[in-house]
């Protein structure tokens, strides 16, 4: 079914293809999934139905961003090594740029900036991360179990909000569900055509563990802390499970503590991110931006930005001429639904603290916030649309109040 038109095959079209997607990808990733199918499957007709669900099935299977890593994906599929690179870049850099630019005028002219707006950028992400914990608990967390498993994990990360807190938990989520839980068989399917090896696909995945254990290393015995954010942001990629949101607690327990960028900054460039389209991963760069260290400004933004979807390329690379062994085996499927549940408790945890704890002072904070979550639970306005009401409202609360 794929369609035989070689014009877009070159990496530039890829590009040029992905780079229009990127500009109007509002909504998240599912949005963006949806956005991929109608491109190309019904439009353009690179791959079939079935082909395009089994390639989200995968992406949806690893660590990282899945819209990014299917963006990634198609690229590959399409157009090789540069394809994924130029699908990757299409897709990010629209929302990279604008929240380093956001970060640079908060740093520049935040005086210029009505009272109240950034704090309603704050309230704003009380209610995303609010909706996302709500749908990924009613996805993820199906029985009591793995709703027991959520509630450890949030108690466990709230006593002990650390890096290598949340590393556990997942590990000792994963290992839970592998022992526990019976997930049902997976669908009858049709293989993708991959035409990478899987001499080649264990190469790059034995890159990613390499990089996974070594970067901690050598950000004790180097000094600079360009090698500190690379290790952080890195890490912070390769143990994403469930979408971007969930890098939240991740980035917070490596960028506030440390003094990199401040708590007040953080939240607002979180809130900021929920009004672009795009992958939220590039979050990242707006916090490498905001480094109140050097390297910061757009060389950080560069180096934080590469070193968090560095994983993605290396774990969809590696594991496509893999993905019909892994997606045949139900310990695997297992492990990823107790890993799952845990990754819902790391994400309530973080609705509590920082998010909340740094946006809800008053009750008018609490009203904004809840009207924020109306509006993209019930009402179902654009995430951008409501980050931008809450940051009118958060100006308007400051003239009454």
């Amino acid at each position: 079914m794929t369609n035989s038109n070689a014009s877009d095959r070159n990496p530039w079209a890829v590009f040029l293809i992905f780079l229009r997607l990127g500009l109007i990808s509002f909504g998240g990733p599912i949005a963006h999934l949806g956005y991929f199918r109608e491109e190309f499957v019904i439009r353009r007709r690179w791959l079939a139905e079935h082909s395009y669900a089994d390639l989200v099935a995968l992406c949806q299977f690893l660590p990282g961003p899945a819209s990014s890593q299917v963006g990634i994906a198609l690229g590959l599929l399409r157009s090789g090594y540069m394809g994924a690179l130029a699908a990757w870049a299409g897709f990010t850099l629209p929302s990279a740029a604008l929240l380093i630019l956001f970060a640079l005028g908060i740093d520049n002219y935040s005086e210029a900036v009505a009272p109240g707006v950034l704090h309603g950028l704050k309230v704003a992400a009380v209610a995303v991360v609010a909706q996302a914990v709500w749908g990924m608990a009613r996805n993820l967390c199906p029985d009591t179990l793995r709703v027991s498993l959520m509630a450890m994990a949030a108690c466990i990360i709230l006593l002990e909000p650390s890096t290598l807190s949340q590393i556990i938990v997942i590990a000792v989520a994963g290992i839970v569900g592998l022992l526990l839980l019976n997930p049902p068989q997976a669908a009858a399917h049709d293989p993708l055509t991959i035409m990478i090896s899987r001499k080649v696909g264990a190469l790059w995945l034995s890159l990613f563990f390499f990089l996974l254990a070594v970067l901690p290393i050598l950000a004790q015995l180097l000094p600079g802390q360009a090698i500190a954010m690379v290790d952080a942001f890195y890490r912070a990629g390769s143990l994403v499970f469930g979408g971007g949101h969930v890098v939240l607690p991740l980035l917070q327990a490596e960028v506030v503590p440390s003094g990199w960028v401040s708590n007040d900054a953080f939240l607002a460039g979180y809130g900021a991110a929920q009004a672009m389209p795009g992958p939220l991963f590039t979050f990242a760069s707006f916090l490498g931006a905001s480094m109140n260290t050097e390297p910061s400004g757009w060389f950080g933004s560069i180096i934080c930005l590469l070193a968090i979807f560095s994983p993605s390329f290396l774990l969809v690379i590696g594991a496509l001429p893999f993905w019909e062994q892994l997606r045949r085996s139900v310990g695997m499927q297992a492990a990823l639904a107790g890993i799952s549940a845990a990754v819902v408790g790391l994400l309530l945890a973080a609705l509590y603290q920082p998010v909340w704890t740094s946006a809800i002072h008053q009750p008018q904070d609490f009203g904004l916030a809840l009207i924020a979550l109306v509006a993209l639970m019930f009402w179902k306005l654009p995430s951008w649309l409501v980050v931008v009401g809450s940051g009118i409202g958060g100006w308007l609360l400051t003239l009454i109040f």
